[in-house]
Formats: structure tokens, sequence, C-alpha cells
């Protein structure tokens, strides 16, 4: 019986009268590596624990997380593999009509906030019995935070969920750890020492070499003293020299311990060759499966952490920004296995991770000093001390190709191709546009304008100008018709409408119509999300411009797609807001065309300036007032 118990009677099958950890999930039970809690219930069935899952339980019924009765150690709470919030509404709160992580895509199968829900219903059935959670959700909440949807700053995840243990970052050794010591008869709040984890102590118990940042309650009223709490988060969420902070909440504090130590190459190809099925529970099936696993059954991950550490990411946060890499060997092992299996049609996916072309940690130093505080490797402009090699990288690539019944090898998970430019050779870019793009290669230079690239701590844009255009020289040297998708964000903290009508332009003068653009969206923990409540950049304590309301949003947004008619009426007024009426018109730079009374007014504008430089009294035309004459209105008894 391959797959972890569901319920009762697949425990019974296998033998068991109980389990010993009991994984609760706001998704569906998929048992893929590229799903945290998959990941953490194969690690404890590989430490010799009986495990059995809870996916998407009843959250109005505490009886529904009794499946197996009480388990014997404790159990591992995850909210799912992405945020329930971000999850369930869009960027501008509205609920989503479907959710690809439940089966048959039917929305509303998890609650808000699943991991603070799904912990309190526990407790209503076990006061005592060890709760442990983790995730994104959780590793993001771990200190008091900003919280979008309720537009205040919200607690520890800890203090609201009643849980005893917050496992922060990639978990597999901080769960090993807490398993065995619960099973040697360990009480859950002596764990107090273990990397990788924060838990809760009575306000002046003694940390050693603490960092102490402002309490909930100063952070919830006073955005310098939130934005500085950020900065003293980030710079401690280095394994090699991190300390422990401490933030107190009310009579009690929360304490994080320094990060756990990256698995090295070895651990890492352990955890990818536990005997995951790779697939959704069958009992899915007649609902239609879950969609989740289209694009990942038959993707590798072969790569963890990002030290691109862009502001508005959440990965280097929750991963960290030490990149540790699988063997080639394991890559090829999985590669391998998806030829066996009969849903495979010769189409690896994808070869990547947080950023698909790092291989190799950032600089030489950072294994024994960390990675510096207070600068990015690759923004505004690439560290002189970069490390930069593909040949690892293409070499599995190539190994890959020569797989028997591949047929081909995809790269869709992100490349930095500002990463890529540093590398004096092009024998990779040359090897990706031949071989590993499938129409379209999607990039994310984000924006354009320096000083909003600045803030979400990202490369300027001449690093993509120059990529784009050896791009474009290899597609067309090698005969294929192949495009760049840009991913573009919109109304991200420093962004004002002159910058995102400078986006617009750019776009235009690159022949580039986005078909998606991401509005900025604040989640928890991230640099850009301390920006959009604060209006402080933590890394200066400087004052940054945040657009917040719908209106300048919207029109933000309908300027980078300013070629959609239904956009016109949001473009002009936007255009008009930044004084570049310019770009209204029929000329090779304008945005959108003009309309018959926007002609006449400005036909209008210049004629009064004209008689007014002469001397002669103003016009009597309807536009006197800069307004178009309202038609009268039908007297009674007329059509």
């Amino acid at each position: 019986m391959p797959f972890l118990p569901l319920n009762k009677q697949e425990m019974q099958e296998r033998g068991w009268d109980d389990v010993d950890f009991v994984c609760v999930t706001g998704d569906a039970y998929v048992d893929h590596p590229s799903f945290g809690i998959a990941i953490i219930s194969r690690v404890l069935e590989a430490e010799g624990f009986r495990v059995g899952m809870i996916a998407q339980p009843d959250y109005r019924n505490a009886k529904s997380f009794d499946v197996y009765g009480r388990p014997k150690y404790g159990y591992f709470v995850t909210g799912g593999n992405i945020d329930s919030m971000v999850a369930h509404y869009t960027a501008a709160k509205r609920k989503r009509s479907d959710d690809a992580y439940t089966p048959g895509g039917k929305a509303g199968k998890r609650p808000d906030r699943a991991t603070i829900v799904y912990c309190n219903k526990i407790r209503e059935l076990y006061h005592d019995v060890p709760i442990m959670i983790g995730g994104i959700e959780a590793s993001l909440r771990r200190f008091a935070h900003y919280d979008y949807w309720d537009d205040a700053v919200r607690p520890s995840i800890l203090i609201d969920s009643q849980a005893d243990i917050l496992s922060f970052g990639m978990g597999e050794k901080q769960t090993a750890e807490i398993a065995h010591r619960l099973a040697s008869g360990e009480d859950v709040h002596s764990l107090t020492d273990i990397r990788g984890t924060c838990y809760v102590a009575a306000h002046g118990t003694p940390v050693e070499s603490a960092v102490s940042i402002a309490s909930y309650a100063r952070v919830s009223t006073d955005k310098t003293a939130y934005a500085k709490a950020t900065k003293q988060q980030i710079d401690e969420q280095d394994y090699v020299y991190g300390k422990p902070i401490v933030q107190k909440h009310g009579e009690v504090a929360v304490v994080q311990n320094p990060p756990m130590v990256a698995l090295n190459q070895q651990e890492l190809d352990k955890v990818f060759s536990l005997p995951f099925m790779r697939y959704y529970h069958p009992s899915y099936e007649a609902q239609g499966g879950v969609a989740a696993i289209e694009e990942v059954e038959f993707s590798i991950m072969h790569n963890r952490g990002c030290f691109g550490h862009c502001n508005f990411c959440s990965i280097a946060y929750h991963q960290g920004r030490h990149v540790t890499c699988r063997s080639t060997q394991s890559v090829l092992n999985e590669a391998k296995a998806f030829t066996k299996n009969p849903r495979f049609k010769g189409y690896i996916h994808d070869v990547g991770g947080p950023t698909a072309n790092f291989r190799l940690p950032s600089c030489k130093k950072q294994e024994k000093l960390g990675l510096c505080k207070d600068k990015k490797c690759l923004a505004p402009t690439a560290c002189p001390a970069l490390q930069v090699d593909h040949k690892e990288y293409l070499e599995m690539l190539r190994e890959l190709r020569d797989i028997p019944k591949v047929k081909q090898v995809f790269i869709r998970s992100g490349i930095r191709f500002d990463y890529l430019m540093q590398d004096k050779n092009d024998a990779f870019l040359k090897e990706l546009i031949t071989h590993h793009v499938s129409g379209q290669l999607k990039v994310a230079p984000e924006h354009c304008s320096a000083q909003v690239l600045d803030r979400m701590g990202k490369p300027h844009i001449e690093a993509y100008n120059q990529f784009q255009e050896k791009f474009y020289q290899i597609t067309k040297r090698i005969g294929k018709e192949q495009y760049l998708v840009p991913y573009l964000m919109s109304s991200h903290p420093g962004s004002t409408l002159k910058d995102a009508v400078q986006l617009a332009l750019f776009l235009k003068r690159n022949n580039i119509r986005p078909e998606q653009v991401q509005d900025f969206y604040p989640t928890p923990a991230t640099v850009s999300t301390c920006m959009f409540y604060t209006g402080i950049d933590p890394y200066t304590m400087k004052p940054v411009y945040v657009p917040k309301t719908s209106e300048e949003k919207a029109m933000q947004r309908a300027l980078l797609q300013y070629f959609r008619p239904e956009n016109r009426r949001l473009v002009k007024i936007a255009l008009l807001k930044a004084g570049r009426a310019d770009l209204i018109g029929n000329g090779k730079e304008c945005l959108i065309p003009p309309d018959k009374d926007f002609v006449e007014k400005q036909k209008y504008i210049t004629q009064r300036k004209e008689l007014e430089s002469r001397g002669k009294p103003k016009s009597k035309s309807r536009y006197a007032k800069g307004k178009p004459k309202q038609r009268p209105k039908a007297k009674p008894g007329k059509g």
C-alpha cells in the first residue's frame, strides 16, 4: 500500500492500531516532492514513524481531526503548498472561483488562515497534544506581521494557533529532531534549542545572544518600529551568522532560534529518493483529480534557495539565500523513473527550482561567512565576487536529453537572465534557446523604471535589454520562431503613474503586449510588504511612495495593457493625471488614439492660448471651462 493512510480503514489495512504522528494539510493529499507536507510525511516515515494523513478536513467539525484517534506523539499542521489567503483571494481581495490544490478545482474546501483554524480545532479535541506547524503560511507569519486582508498587524501565528512549535524554512532536519525527541519522552515545551524553529516563552526568559525586536504592541501602532523590526528579522536569516530573535507579545515572547543549516547535496539527494508516489491519492479520481499535479508530475527540482532575493518574493525568507543542489545522478535517476510511468509522454516539463540556473553558491566566501548583510548579489548590478558557471547545469541537461524515451526537456521555472549575462561563455544560452524553450521563454524584468526596480531589489532594465538582444540574435541564427514572455508587476511600492507610463512606453517600443499583468500582492514578511504598509524602505529608512487606492492601481494596470480597447478610458485618465496628454494621438509614441471630443478640446486649448498671447478676450466656446457642452434635456411630451 504505497500511499500513506488517508483514513482509519487504510491505517488498519496496514495492520496498525494507531499512528505516531498525524499530518494535516489544507491541500488534497498529493504525494509528490513539490508538496511540502509530502516531504515531511515521508521524512517521518523514513525515520521509522507511523504517519497518518488528514487532507482538507471539515474545518467546522473537530471530529474530522480525530480520524485515527489521538496520535502517539503529535500533529504536524500546514495550511498547504501556498498561503490559504492567497489561495482564496486575488490581489484585489476578490474571492477566487477555483483552487488547483483541491479535487475538481473546487474552491472553499479550506478555511481562511487554515493553519490557525486547524490547530484550534485540534485543541478542542486534545488540549495537551503536541502541535507543530510549518509550511509557507506559518513560516512567513512567525513574527507580528502586516496582514493585507485585515489591513492591520496581526500577532505571530504561534499565538493565534496555540501551536507548540513553529518550523520555518525547509523543515526536514528539524522535523526529524522533533519527532525523535518527542518519541524519547521529552516534553514538547522543553524543545527550545532546535534550529529552524520558533516557540513561545514567558517574557523575560533569558535567550543567549538574542536580538530583541520591537514588540507586537509597538509594531502595531508605530510604522517606523515595524520597518526597523523587518530589517532585523531579515538580517538574522542566515544560518552561518543568524542570531536568535525575541519579540514580546503581551506577557509572553515569541523566540526564533537561528535558521537550520541547509541540507547538503547528499542529504538533499536522500530526500528526493524517498518513495513518493508522485501523484494524487486515487480517491480523488472520481472528483476530477487535482490540477496542481499537472505541471509538476514530470518536472524536476534540482536546487533550493535563492541568492537573488527579490524584495517582493518570500523564497529567500523561507528557503534561505544559500543555494543547495542535487547531484546530477540524483536528477538522472528521477528522469529515468519517468520513462517507466505510463502517463509519461516523453516531455520533461521543467528542470529548475526557485531559480533554474543556480548551481553554485553566490561566492566562495559564503560557506564560512554567510551571505552579505545589506547587499544583494545581483542588484542593482552583479557583485564582483559572484561565481558564474553554467557548465554543470548544461552537462546535466545534455545527459537528460540523451535518456531513451525522453523527447524533449524544457526549462519553465525562472531563469535569472542577469546572472546568465554575467557568464562569458555563451554555450548554455545557445543550448537553452536551441533545445529547452517551448516557443516562449518566461523571464522576469518586472519593470523598467530604475527607481521602481531598486525598490524591488531587481537589476536595472539594461540587463534585460542586453539579454533580449542576444536571445533574438541566437533565435534568428538557428531559424526558430521563439519569443520572450516578460513577467511584469504594476503598483509595486515606489511606482508612480509616471513610472507606469514609462513602462507602457517601454512595452510599446519593444512590441511587447502582455496577456497577463500581476498587481503587487502584499504577502506577509516580504520587504515590499513592509514598504506597502509603512511607506518606509527598511534598508534605508527613507519614505517610499505607495500606490494604494483601487483607482490608481487600476490605472497602473491598464497602462501595461494600453492596447486593449476596454482599457482606453482608464489609460486616458492616467495619462492626463501624469501630465502626458502628448501620448494621446496617432503619433508613433502615442499609446491611445484620440477620441473626437479630446481632439476638439485640444484644438480649443491651442486656439485660446494663441488668442491670449495676442491679448484678445477668451472665446465663448463650449470648451471655455474645459468641459463639453451637455446635451439639453428633452422637454415633456417630446421624443
